[in-house]
């Protein structure tokens, strides 16, 4: 595969970058992941630092980027925005020109409560730090995107699927009493779209996602030679499907007029209504034999799926989750290693 030079380069959504650059990320990060389990990995990022700067919590995220950081050679320093002085009024232009001086990095996961909800303070966030760092600006999850998910993600679906081109691949609301942002599931469908899987989205009428969104899909769809549609009815979306990835999202009105306008009251009451959006072992019957089912965790057990499921055959969670660790390495290599 031909080099492609993405040093300095922002990742705030797998959809700004070009299908080569995805493919060469994700080839890189399979050749890192053999060298992993080789005991093989070049210190790649050695005396460079990574900044992470986390307005939300995280589990995985944090977890990854800090091996990935450790396994190539270099150091990740973790952040929580309450111990810094952005909260007493410091402005994004200073925080991030003073980053850009000390470090070779900067990922940034800003979504749900530290934005009240309100769909696309997140991004601007993001897009924000990027606009004056010259450094490159990850982004670690907002309340549109979550890049370097969607890239694990897909790199699972090849793994899984060596042939995976017209797979049907179904993204399916499932019932919790948490409000959950929007990102994983756009990227999802984002991403897949773009590798020429036929995906679906399958939700309760009051829980469609950005309109933009899918007209992006749909267009990614009819480049790549896959499909998209939505669907109400989940039951009939899982006829077949071949990639099942069941969670729970916040309402479209929720999301739109923000949670502190909507209610939260109105918003758990919505999902209430659509408790039986679960995946069970019943529904994994309608699906292809060969099917995987996949989460970005945390997944809500007895409420977006049963144990019965996630802990089944069909289920490929950690090897999902694993795979963000040999795709942000890639990344962080990428983008941050041509520099002394």
């Amino acid at each position: 595969m031909t080099y492609i030079d993405l040093y300095g380069k922002d990742l705030i959504t797998t959809q700004e970058w070009t299908i080569e650059e995805l493919d060469f990320t994700l080839e890189f990060a399979k050749e890192l992941k053999r060298r992993f389990y080789a005991r093989d990995l070049p210190e790649l990022l050695k005396n460079k630092t990574f900044f992470m700067l986390f307005y939300n919590t995280s589990t995985r995220t944090r977890a990854s980027f800090e091996a990935a950081m450790t396994f190539l050679g270099g150091h990740a320093q973790f952040v929580d925005v309450s111990t810094t002085r952005i909260g007493e009024g410091e402005v994004i232009k200073d925080t991030a020109k003073m980053y850009e001086r000390y470090g070779h990095g900067l990922g940034i996961r800003v979504l749900e409560s530290a934005v009240d909800y309100v769909y696309g303070r997140g991004n601007a966030v993001i897009r924000e730090y990027a606009k004056h760092a010259k450094i490159p600006v990850i982004n670690m999850a907002d309340d549109m995107y979550h890049p370097c998910q969607g890239l694990a993600d897909i790199m699972t679906v090849q793994e899984k699927f060596p042939k995976y081109e017209k797979k049907k691949y179904v993204i399916m609301w499932a019932y919790s009493n948490k409000i959950r942002s929007w990102c994983s599931v756009q990227e999802e469908a984002l991403i897949m779209t773009r590798y020429g899987l036929d995906v679906v989205i399958a939700n309760p009428p009051e829980f469609d996602l950005d309109p933009n969104i899918y007209e992006i899909c749909r267009k990614n769809a009819e480049e790549s030679g896959g499909s998209f549609e939505i669907s109400n009815d989940y039951k009939e979306a899982l006829e077949g499907a071949h990639i099942v990835f069941p969670r729970s999202w916040a309402s479209h009105q929720c999301v739109m007029m923000g949670i502190n306008k909507f209610g939260k009251e109105n918003e758990l009451a919505l999902h209430e209504k659509y408790r039986d959006w679960m995946l069970t072992r019943e529904l994994v019957d309608l699906m292809d034999k060969n099917s995987i089912i996949m989460h970005v965790l945390p997944v809500f057990r007895g409420e977006e799926a049963t144990d019965e499921v996630m802990d089944g055959p069909h289920s490929v969670i950690y090897d999902q989750a694993e795979n963000r660790l040999h795709v942000q390495m890639a990344v962080l290599a990428l983008v941050m290693g041509g520099r002394t």
